[in-house]
C-alpha cells in the first residue's frame, strides 16, 4: 500500500488552482468576448453586402465562412492563454484543409468563381446574357452556379467557375441595343425603290430610335441577288417585337411593289 500525503496532494492542486484559474478565466473571457465579436462583425459583414447590393444569395455562405474563421482564431487564441500548444492544433488544421481543399477542387473553383462574378458585377439577376454557348436571361446567381432561363423556357445551370474563366456577353446590359435585318432583291429588281420601302417602313415605325439613325445600304451582290441590310437601334424591351414586325411588313411591302424573292435565299436571324 502507498502512502499518500493527503497535505501535499491537497497543497499541490490549490497552487495549481491559483496558477491556472486566472488562464482559465481569461480564455473563458477571451471566448465569451470573441464570439461577441464574431458576430457583430459577421452583422456588420451583412450589412456592407447589403448596401453594395451583393446578391442574397451569396451573402449566408459568405458570412458563415468568415464566421468560422474568425472563431478558429477566438479559439486558438484561447488554447494559447491556458497554456495548450496550438502548433498541432494549426497543424490539423491545415492538413485537414489541404485534404478539403485537394476533394473539393471543383467547387472550390466554382466559389471562387461566384466571388469574381460578385465583385466585378458582369451580370446580374434578369440580364440577358451568352456564355458557354447558351443564351437566356439570369434567373439565378447562387454561390456554385448560374441558372440561366432561354427564349423556350428551358433552365441551364452553368457552373461559375468555367462562366468567370470564360467570354461573357451581357446582351442587356445598355438601354438601347441594334436591330440587324437583311432582305434579297433578284438583281434585276430597282434598287433605289427596294431601298425607298426600306426607309419608309423604318421612318413610321415609332419604336426606331432617331440617334443613332437607322442605316440601310448594300451589305452584298452575288450570285443569288442584291442582299440589304437594314439596322436599327431601339430599346432593349422592343428588340423582339420590332425585330418580327418590320421583317413581316418589309416582306409585305416589297411583295406589293412586285419585288420577287430570289429562289435560293435562306434568312437566318439571332435571338442573341
Amino acid at each position: 500500500m502507498f502512502d499518500i500525503d493527503v497535505k501535499a496532494l491537497s497543497q499541490s492542486a490549490a497552487n495549481m488552482a491559483i496558477e491556472f484559474a486566472p488562464k482559465v478565466l481569461l480564455a473563458v473571457l477571451i471566448l465569451f468576448i470573441g464570439f461577441r465579436i464574431v458576430s457583430w462583425a459577421g452583422r456588420l459583414l451583412k450589412n456592407v453586402f447589403d448596401r453594395n447590393k451583393i446578391d442574397a444569395s451569396f451573402q449566408p455562405f459568405l458570412v458563415s465562412i468568415v464566421e468560422a474563421l474568425l472563431k478558429v482564431m477566438v479559439l486558438l487564441s484561447a488554447a494559447s492563454v491556458v497554456g495548450i500548444e496550438t502548433t498541432s492544433f494549426v497543424a490539423i488544421i491545415g492538413a485537414a484543409g489541404l485534404a478539403i481543399g485537394l476533394a473539393l477542387q471543383g467547387s472550390l473553383a466554382n466559389f471562387a468563381g461566384s466571388v469574381l462574378i460578385m465583385i466585378f458585377k458582369p451580370y446580374k439577376v434578369g440580364d440577358t446574357i451568352n456564355v458557354q454557348g447558351q443564351t437566356g436571361d439570369v434567373k439565378y446567381i447562387q454561390t456554385f452556379t448560374t441558372t440561366l432561363l432561354t427564349a423556350d423556357n428551358k433552365l441551364v445551370i452553368i457552373p461559375n467557375g468555367v462562366i468567370a474563366n470564360g467570354v461573357i456577353v451581357n446582351i442587356t446590359a445598355e438601354p438601347y441595343r441594334r436591330l440587324d435585318l437583311n432582305f434579297t432583291i433578284n438583281h434585276k429588281d430597282d434598287l433605289l425603290k427596294a431601298k425607298n420601302i426600306f426607309k419608309k417602313v423604318t421612318d413610321v415605325d415609332e419604336r426606331v430610335l432617331d440617334k443613332p439613325a437607322p442605316d440601310i445600304f448594300v451589305e452584298e451582290i452575288n450570285a443569288v441577288g442584291i442582299k440589304f441590310a437594314v439596322r436599327v437601334y431601339v430599346k432593349q424591351a422592343d428588340y423582339l417585337p420590332v425585330m418580327f414586325d418590320m421583317s413581316e411588313r418589309i416582306q409585305l411591302a416589297l411583295a406589293q411593289e412586285g419585288f420577287s424573292v430570289p429562289y435560293n435565299q435562306v434568312g437566318t436571324r439571332a435571338l442573341s
